[in-house]
């Protein structure tokens, strides 16, 4: 081989004797400023393809895979199936005590081997969904810097404006389907966790696959990192986002605009784009902006309302009369408690073919400054005037029960215990059959527990909760707690979304999920 010149230096190339390797790429001779990027495609074999998680089987592989993919004493000479590898899986996770560390035991396993990782969540969907959703994965995004192993998903903060259709591009897979964004200011009922809410869109996209079918490589995980206002993490040395205030106002809202408009650009029309944990002024915002032009979801305003919809029309099983007949009292009138509620009046309008305004007077809202009612009006946001209704000033949600009489108290304001034995049993002195919903998620935010929810109401009430609870025992009868979890509805809305080809959301898929549900 004839002699090269590179950069003015006279070298042999030709020469790779004694251990020598060839420089191929010229990578000696570039400098800092000449970066120098050896593109290469290849088939992946040996330890290359035991490091890909994708197509990585384990011990898995055959004889004839082993000679094929030059795996030969790579692995131990044992062969074993994938169903004999989950159970010594689920065996060593079940030995941890605690749950973030399963949880851990679970985001490895899906690092080294993705298949097994989905069979696992599949075969025991009921066992880990506590694991890779709520209440564990509240956990693991406080402490999401400690835990950090391998970034998972893309980050998009500050420092990327005006590139983020550059930053898409630099994700390998170039068929995205779901994505699920984030900007962790309000993440479950923990606040504001910037950009540790990664969790999150991890966990949700878990579920798109186990419980929906959806490709593992056609979702992709997304965390804006616009800062924080947390102080704690401001000051935490592990911390993995922007050391910054979050932006807010036209700032905040360019920023995200440039984020939409470059995944339709770069995904095109029908990649669905679900919004998550997003502060309540934002969510109703990006909402509103975007529900005419792009394929976007909001699964705390959309998804939660859908999911306790059907929960409502289920309990109406057991409780006379039906939808329009009912009036509802909501603890909570943020994303989650006027989504639901604009859902239920949307279906008792149906069901009443009654104007939505006429059908709104059946729902009634508290907040934290009482009964939302319209001698209130100009001092509310703008998600809550259409639920200002005429009546006098109530302060506490005993008195708007006693005032009202409602027949479901839905709480959904992310503040642990404030459904006490008085509201409860208040609920009960009014109904046969009260039906509660304490939907604040993580369990140690729920409004009350299952226990005292059976207890209080004397075994009359009919409860579900967000986050899972196990069966209570009163006057020698079992009862088993339902949860009305968005998992049971986001998965399945997300792949008719996706099969069905479609570009935009409307409130009709909703209901008919929420009917299928039911």
């Amino acid at each position: 081989m004839e002699s090269t010149d590179i950069r003015g230096l006279h070298v042999d190339t030709s020469s790779t004797v004694e251990g020598g390797v060839e420089d191929a790429y010229g990578e000696d001779y570039a400098t800092e400023d000449q970066l120098v990027t050896p593109w290469t495609v290849s088939i992946a074999s040996g330890c290359a393809l035991l490091r890909d998680p994708r197509h990585n089987k384990g011990l898995a592989f055959t004889e004839k895979e082993r000679d094929a993919h030059y795996l030969r004493g790579l692995l131990p000479p044992s062969i074993m199936s994938q169903e004999l590898q989950e159970k010594r899986i689920m065996q060593s996770i079940r030995q941890y005590q605690i749950p973030l560390q399963q949880y851990m035991a679970l985001m490895d396993l899906e690092e080294r081997n993705e298949r097994l990782f989905y069979k696992l969540l599949i075969d025991h969907v009921e066992e880990l969904l506590p694991v890779v959703y709520t209440p564990t994965v509240g956990e693991a995004c406080q402490k999401y810097g400690s835990i950090f192993r391998r970034p998972q998903g893309l980050y998009i903060s500050l420092k990327e404006r005006g590139k983020i259709l550059e930053v898409l591009k630099n994700w390998h897979e170039k068929s995205i389907q779901v994505i699920v964004v984030t900007d962790g200011q309000r993440i479950l009922g923990l606040g504001d966790l910037g950009c540790q809410g990664m969790g999150i869109p991890v966990g949700k996209l878990a579920l798109y696959t186990a419980l929906g079918g959806v490709r593992p490589s056609a979702c992709l995980p997304i965390t804006i990192d616009v800062g924080t206002n947390n102080e704690e993490l401001l000051k935490d040395e592990f911390y993995i986002g922007l050391r910054q205030k979050r932006v807010v106002g036209q700032e905040y809202k360019d920023f995200l605009h440039e984020f939409v408009t470059a995944v339709k650009q770069n995904y095109g029309e029908k990649v669905l784009i679900q919004f998550e944990d997003f502060a309540n002024h934002n969510a109703f915002d990006l909402l509103a902006r975007y529900r005419s032009t792009h394929l976007v979801f909001n699964d705390d305003i959309q998804g939660t309302a859908a999911v306790v919809l059907a929960g409502v029309v289920a309990a109406l099983k057991l409780v006379d009369g039906t939808l329009p007949e009912h009036t509802f009292l909501f603890f909570g009138a943020g994303e989650a408690g006027t989504g639901i509620a604009e859902l239920i009046a949307f279906e008792i309008s149906k069901q009443a073919n009654a104007p939505l305004e006429e059908a709104r007077k059946k729902i009634w809202l508290v907040d934290s400054k009482g009964l939302i009612v319209n001698s209130r009006m100009d001092s509310l946001q703008s998600f809550k005037k259409s639920w200002a209704h005429e009546h006098e000033p109530v302060k506490n949600l005993v008195d708007a029960i006693k005032a009202l009489k409602p027949t479901v108290l839905i709480g959904s304001a992310g503040i642990g215990q404030t459904f006490t034995q008085e509201v409860i049993e208040s609920m009960a002195s009014i109904n046969e059959k009260p039906v509660i919903l304490a939907l604040s998620n993580p369990t140690t935010q729920s409004e009350c527990t299952a226990e005292q929810a059976y207890t209080w109401s004397k075994g009359h009430a009919i409860f579900a909760s967000g986050s899972p609870f196990d069966p209570v025992e009163y006057n020698g009868k079992v009862y088993v707690p339902g949860q009305a979890n968005n998992a049971y509805i986001f998965p399945g809305f997300g792949l008719g979304l996706v099969i069905s080809g479609a570009i935009r959301v409307h409130d009709e898929m909703l209901l008919a999920a929420a009917e299928a549900l039911a």
